[in-house]
Formats: C-alpha cells, structure tokens, sequence
C-alpha cells in the first residue's frame, strides 16, 4: 500500500478520493475473518456518491407526481425533474429545445441543427434501442465490433447494419469508417454508433475525429458515452455528435435512470418509443368509433408513463458533484491508480493486459487481463473469498471483442480449479472517481500472491459460477 499511495500522492493534480457509499462495507473472507470491501468493478456499476444519496434522501419526502398534479408536491416535482434535465442537458453542453438562445449549427445529416432533445430512459440499452426505433426509414448503420452488446445489437431491428472490423489503431478506426460510408448509397440517411470508451480495455476512441468522417459523408453518429461521462467531460458540441447516450448507474447514480441527448428532428418524427399517458396531447373519438391521438413532439413524446424522478434527479446531482469536483483532476488521480495497477503487475510475466491500440493507449480507469495457467472465473473468485475484492470475469457484454482480443473462440467459462490450456475469458478490473489507494494495493498484492502461490481455497462451479467450495468445509487449496 505504501507504493502506490506514494505515487499517487507523488503528482499534485491528483485529488482525494469523492465520498461514497459502501466505502466501509466489511464483508467476510472464506478464509477466516472480515476485511473491507474494495470494489473495484465499477465499469458494471459504480456505488453512489454520498452527494447523490444525501440529494435524494432529502428530496424523497416531497416526492409527487410530475406534470400533471395540482398540489404544492407535484409542483415542486415537476419543477424538480424539468430542473434535472437542464441540469444534464449543461453537463453534456447541449442546448436543449426549452432553452433561451440561437439554435446551434451542426454538420451532418441536414445541416442546421435546431435545439436538442434530452430524454430520460432507464439505461444506455434503452437510450440506444430507443434511438434504433427512431431511425428513418431506409437508414443504414456502421458500427465497429468492438461495441457492447447495448451499441452493437439494437439496429439490426431497424434497418441495414454494416459491421466494420475491429481497428488496431485509433487512426485505423477512421480509416476504416471512410472507407465503409464511402462505399454507400449517399442519399439515404446513415448513423454511425461508436462508444467513447471501451468498457473492456478503458482505451478511448477518436470520437472528434469519427464524427468528421460521418458527417463529411453525410451521416450522423451516436456516442455511447456509458463509460467515458463518468471519468471524462462529454461536450456534444466539441465532440460534434449527434446524440449522446449513458447510464446513472455508471455515474455515481445508480437509481435505474440514464439518458439520449440529442437532435430532435429524427426523435420528433418517430412514433412515440412507448404509447400512454405523458406521450399523448389530445385523444379523441373519431365519428367511426375508433381513436385520434395527438403525440407530444418535445422529449415527453418518449417518455410515456410515470417518470422515474428521483433516477432523473440523481443524475443531475452526480453530474454537479463531478463538475465540482473538476475533470482534470479526477482524469489525474484515476491515471495514477492505473498506473499504479499496471506498474505493481509489470514485473509478473503471468499477467498479460489486453489492449486494442497498445500499452501506451490513453484510457479511463478499466483494465481488462488474463492471467496464465488460470482459469479467470478461479482468478476473480479466489480475489473476493479471499481478499474481499470485487472484479468482473467473462466477456463483458463485448463477446466480439474479447474473443478478438484473446486470439481464438472464447467459449463459456469452464470448470473453475484446474489450469485452463486457453484463457476462455478475462478479468477486469476498474476504478471510479471513490476508490482509495489501498483498494489498489491491495489488488496488486493479491495478484501477485494468487499467481506466486496459488488460491487458498478449493472452489467448484455451481450454475455456471466459480464459488468456494464449503461442502463439508473444505479448507485450503489441494487438502
């Protein structure tokens, strides 16, 4: 631990870590004893900033209904949930149609870009399945594999999907899409999907650069920003999208809400993502006795029902608390623990990273490694009954990608125990804007004595799942 707090306080830019919950969570070790939890797979879901919990526990006793309550509650709701989106709408420097002020310009796909819509949805996978069901017709879609599932999969519903090849390079991933939008019909409407950080390697994508191609072509593009908005400031305006999607529970809020950004003309145009109430103007009767509706055509058009505000209200929280707190110097301090990370490990031949752009690739704080001789589900299960430390293992919902990256067919997890003669998935571990310096450490330490000594447990699979093995308390490793 002395280490890596050292060079993490070594560099003045970095900044403490942001309270949040769960930081003195004790959770038991098979082994005997407690320790505190390190939870060190935020990429899948990182814990609430105490910011964000308090906001919400002070708001929750005026909770109302939203939009259409008369009483004292419902107003202050309503004026709390419009107040979230612009406060999201600022984060993301997107001007969105309610807003005082000149529409913006904007380069792709019909030149004049009028004010943006901001829909609040449940997650990344909803704000890109919405969008899919949104595109006109005769729209084709150009999407790398390397995406998540929730990028990767929404548009075959929709219309043409073009794959494009996984990219070595940043530079590469541009040419490669000049290539492929060169190649098609140039008058028919075209979206590009491309994520701003891989949730597998943590490398940024050249999302400026991939949006100057698009639109050159006369397409628009999508940036699933699941993984870049909660450790980098996402401008739409100086990445030049067209959309913007991510999740709350990747930033800091995890109460079941996320968000689509973006032009409104395509989102305008489309039938409402969900037919009810709140989506609707007027209904009528018609003389033939059957029904007349009138749609919204602002972003409560996709937002039919009860919306979910306190998810909306804690995203607005964590995106203050994150501007507050500044870019730069949380970008400092999660460069440091991956440095740390990547450092403590680099003297262990065992342990090999992956990466699509190199060793060297700017990333956000996810790594993603196997581990020789180890089966990952054993690794990640040996790192959390015995050192209480959380970690993914699997294929990350990017089972292109992995599989790429590994150099062959990554099937399912195996028999854990056992050395595996193939890596069948990964390990991956991530930070977040809350995790100490002894997380880390203890991490780096833990590796290093999982692959110097062995586990000190025998595991065994249960529903596909690697998990100690406590029939008839079995005890250490091999007895």
């Amino acid at each position: 631990m002395p280490a890596v707090a050292a060079a993490v306080a070594a560099d003045p830019s970095v900044c403490a870590p942001l309270p949040v919950l769960g930081r003195d969570v004790a959770v038991p070790l098979v082994t005997g004893g407690e320790v505190t939890y390190a939870a060190l797979d935020q990429a899948a879901s990182a814990p609430a900033l105490q910011r964000v919990w308090d906001d919400v526990a002070a708001y929750a006793p005026y909770y109302g209904s939203v939009h259409r309550g008369a009483g004292y509650l419902s107003q202050l709701s309503t004026d709390l949930f419009e107040n979230a989106r612009r406060t999201v709408a600022e984060f993301l420097d997107c001007r969105i149609e309610d807003s005082p002020g000149e529409a913006r310009s904007g380069k792709g796909g019909g030149g004049r870009r009028e004010g943006d819509q901001l829909v609040f949805t449940r997650s990344t996978t909803d704000s890109l399945n919405l969008l899919a069901a949104a595109l006109p017709d005769g729209c084709e879609v150009f999407v790398f594999e390397t995406e998540h599932h929730a990028a990767l999969l929404p548009w075959q519903r929709a219309g043409r999907v073009t794959f494009l090849d996984a990219p070595d390079s940043p530079a590469q991933a541009v040419a490669t899409l000049e290539r492929a939008l060169a190649a098609r019909d140039p008058h028919g409407p075209a979206l590009v999907c491309v994520t701003g950080a891989s949730n597998v390697t943590g490398e940024l994508w050249p999302v400026r650069e991939l949006a100057a191609a698009a639109h050159a072509h006369g397409a628009r593009i999508v940036l699933d920003a699941a993984q870049l908005a909660p450790h980098r400031a996402v401008s739409v305006r100086e990445l030049d999208v067209d959309w913007v999607a991510f999740s709350g529970h990747k930033l800091y809020a995890p109460f079941g809400s996320g968000v689509l950004a973006g032009r409104a003309d395509w989102l305008r145009d489309a039938e409402p993502y969900l037919a009810g109430g709140g989506a609707s103007r007027t209904v009528t009767r018609r003389a033939d006795g059957g029904v007349d509706v009138r749609w919204h055509e602002t972003a409560a058009r996709h937002e039919a029902g009860s919306p979910n505000v306190i998810g909306a209200y804690a995203i607005a929280s964590a995106c203050k608390a994150l501007n507050e707190a500044g870019f730069d110097a949380l970008a400092a301090r999660e460069e440091a623990l991956v440095r740390a990370v990547r450092d403590g490990l680099a003297d262990v031949p065992e342990v090999r990273f992956l990466s699509l752009f190199g060793d060297d690739a700017p990333r956000v704080g996810v790594l993603s490694f196997v581990v020789d001789g180890w089966n990952s589900s054993h690794f990640a299960a040996a790192l959390s009954a015995e050192y209480g430390i959380g970690v993914r293992d699997g294929l990350f919902c990017a089972h292109p990608l992995v599989r790429r990256l590994l150099g062959g067919d990554a099937g399912g997890a195996g028999e854990c125990g056992a050395p595996e003669a193939g890596a069948l998935n990964a390990i991956r571990v991530s930070v977040g804007v809350g995790t100490p310096e002894e997380h880390v450490a203890r991490f780096v330490r833990a590796v290093r004595e999982l692959v110097r000594d062995g586990a000190r447990w025998s595991y065994r699979t249960v529903d596909g799942r690697c998990v100690p093995d406590t029939s008839g308390q079995v005890g250490p490793s091999g007895v």
